[in-house]
């Protein structure tokens, strides 16, 4: 069960008025929405709950986190999800 995973976002857009863009999760990327941290730059790293951003991180955790999920074998569960 992945409950948050960070991801870097490389593109900003707006959808029907809505921010969105695409975030980077250790090589997959996925459309995510942004409006939680609209004040989120392109190169920053986000939380990313159910496709929603909810808070910024720095690269520092980002990369914790992901070390934590390939050690643990999760990565793949939680981008799948």
């Amino acid at each position: 069960m992945c409950l948050a995973i960070p991801g870097r976002v490389v593109e900003t857009y707006r959808e029907h008025d809505i921010l969105m863009g695409k975030v980077d999760f250790d090589g997959v990327q996925r459309r995510v929405c942004l409006e939680c941290v609209a004040d989120i730059q392109l190169g920053d790293y986000a939380l990313v709950h159910a496709g929603i951003a909810i808070t910024r991180i720095d690269e520092a955790e980002a990369k914790r986190v992901f070390e934590l999920l390939h050690e643990m074998g999760e990565l793949e569960e939680c981008l799948d999800s």
